[in-house]
């Protein structure tokens, strides 16, 4: 049995198909325990670390961070008897070297180079392991040998003489390639080469010059006399002069010709449109599946939506008691906490409202649980856990719950099982400042509640105009299993808790 076992990506839930190495925990020649941490990957659902089945040394990661992986693929290789010695080559080479080790025969077939122009093994064009030479893909082994380039002296080693022509008698500097250079072909220049070269260097591109502009004193006082700037002339005499046959032609439109000119200098830049200035986000991971269950839950399930601004200053004031009270001082408590009481007091009022639709068999699935799912924000997109049971909870429970469910969130840690089975949603845009809004249903779920921002507002209270704390909410529900007027008495309970919770709990439990 081999002592090498690959990991392969398990299922992390849900039937999920791929997920996307986020960070590795360990590299190659850890050695690690059973169930340690060894990799995050994130899902559909969320990024979760994945524990160890085996411990003992990592000998092979197969897939860098960033690479999407499908389930059941290898991601590690363990070895899980390292006391054993190093592992044979046929279980991926000794750990020390990374690959298989050379064999006696091998080492004993290279073949040192001379002294006198040596090449070090393993260089291109020398002897390399088991009688090769190494060579440059494509090239073929050299035929000639080299040598080594003499140190700098600060004056070129000069060849001996040739019997060359005195054209091709220049001193000649040892070139460092390693390669013999062929001999130079004496011979004369061709006369055309050198006007050539000159002639293109010295003519303009355009008609603006950087350098001094070539014209005669004759040529340069004709162009004062006519206005005419010499530096936006292009010059068609020798070696890109200008002439007077220039001069008087870019007189006889002058315009044209300054016009040129000056939108060659001014001409602003064009604006680009192109993906220079654009940014490409891939879709995958919690946003690409957030994406696919809204727009099956906007095309499926008939939303609509109703709004209810309330009066929330009581429910403040009975926030600060409860903060208060010696069993809430260790808890975070926020306004969330009574919308979520207030939502749970509606669902037993009202139990359609925490139901599902299930085309499949042809019925309305009304659940006897409410596992209520909290909207959060994270950096890999939205997603919504859910506390399972809310129903049961304490008040205290119910706080602590919730609190666990966000920081969690927020961390990107939460797993696939807190982000199923979700029955009731409440969305929080008031924390962005925002009053109220449309939410969109969850898969599966009937109605969600958004809870807008707290603000001091003019308000009619007891006959009389008074600065309350006010807050606007939204229910989205499906049409099919909440008509209007069930919708309509789930928000009003919603809301007549949150305008007086302590007398509406006493009438209500």
């Amino acid at each position: 049995m081999s002592r090498v076992k690959e990991f392969n990506l398990p299922d992390l839930g849900e039937g999920l198909t791929e997920g996307e190495i986020l960070t590795w925990l360990v590299k190659v020649g850890d050695t690690i325990e059973l169930n340690q941490p060894i990799v995050e990957v994130e899902t559909a659902k969320a990024a979760v670390e994945i524990p160890a089945k085996w411990g003992g040394v990592v000998t092979r990661i197969f897939h860098e961070a960033g690479t999407t992986v499908e389930v059941g693929s290898p991601i590690v290789a363990i070895d899980t008897d390292p006391s054993a010695g190093p592992l044979p080559s046929s279980e991926g080479g000794s750990s020390a070297g990374g690959g298989p080790a050379p064999s006696a025969e091998s080492l004993a077939a290279v073949e040192l180079a001379p002294e006198e122009g040596s090449v070090e093994p393993g260089m291109i064009g020398g002897p390399a392991p088991g009688g090769r030479t190494a060579v440059l893909v494509g090239y073929g082994p050299r035929t000639t040998s080299a040598k080594r380039r003499p140190r700098s002296s600060g004056t070129p080693s000069v060849s001996p003489p040739t019997s060359s022509p005195p054209a091709a008698a220049a001193p000649a500097v040892t070139l460092p390639s390693p390669v013999t250079p062929a001999p130079a072909q004496a011979g004369p220049v061709p006369a055309a080469a050198a006007p050539a070269a000159g002639s293109s260097a010295a003519a303009p591109a355009n008609g603006h010059r950087g350098g001094p502009v070539l014209a005669k004193p004759p040529v340069r006082k004709l162009a004062r006399d006519l206005g005419v700037d010499l530096r936006a002339v292009a010059g068609t005499g020798p070696m890109g002069s200008v002439t007077r046959d220039d001069v008087h032609q870019a007189a006889a439109s002058p315009a044209e010709a300054q016009g040129a000119a000056v939108s060659t200098v001014t001409a602003p830049a064009a604006a680009v449109f192109d993906a220079s200035r654009e940014q490409r986000i891939a879709i995958k991971g919690v946003r690409k599946l957030t994406a696919e269950n809204m727009v099956a839950s906007a095309f499926t399930a008939p939303h609509v939506t109703e709004f209810l601004t309330v009066d929330v200053t009581r429910s403040m004031r009975a926030l600060e008691k409860i903060k208060a009270r010696p069993e809430f001082r260790d808890v975070r408590i926020s306004p969330l906490l009574l919308v979520a009481k207030a939502v749970l007091l509606g669902v037993k009022r009202h139990p359609m409202v925490n139901s599902t639709w299930s085309g499949a068999t042809g019925e309305i699935v009304v659940k006897e649980y409410v596992n209520l799912g909290i909207a959060a924000a994270t950096e890999r997109g939205l997603i919504v856990p859910n506390v399972k049971d809310a129903g049961r909870l304490t008040l205290r429970e119910l706080a602590e719950s919730l609190n666990t469910l966000v920081q969690v969130a927020k961390s990107g840690k939460t797993p696939p099982a807190d982000m199923s089975g979700g029955t009731f949603s409440i969305t929080n845009v008031g924390v962005f400042g925002v009053d109220t809004g449309t939410p969109i249903l969850p898969p599966g779920e009937s109605a969600i509640l958004v809870f807008g921002a707290i603000r001091e507002m003019p308000w009619v209270h007891k006959g009389k105009i008074k600065i309350r704390r006010v807050t606007t909410l939204g229910l989205s529900f499906d049409h099919r299993i909440v008509d209007g007027e069930l919708g309509s008495k789930f928000l009003r309970d919603v809301g007549a808790f949150l305008e007086d919770p302590e007398a509406t709990l006493l009438a209500w439990t």
